[in-house]
């Protein structure tokens, strides 16, 4: 567990995470990271945005079901 302060940066608040916890996300300087809650009441910091993913997964499924459909589609 890494304790993290919030700072103060310009008009703002902001932390700073341990270049440890930057390389288990596998983010740098720039990417955006998505906080979520948690089902215990918490929150969980990921650079994946979860229901995004979810959706694409659905999506995927669904076009292996419906091969053909899509296909005769893009024909059109």
């Amino acid at each position: 567990m890494h304790a993290i302060k919030v700072r103060k940066i310009g008009n703002s608040l902001g932390i700073v995470l341990p270049k440890e916890a930057l390389g288990r996300l596998k983010v740098a300087e720039g990417e955006t990271l998505y906080l979520t809650e948690s089902h215990d009441g918490g929150f969980r910091l990921a650079a994946l945005d979860e229901s995004f993913a979810e959706q694409v997964n659905e999506a995927e499924k669904i076009m292996r079901q419906d091969r053909n459909i899509l296909h005769e589609l893009a024909k059109r």
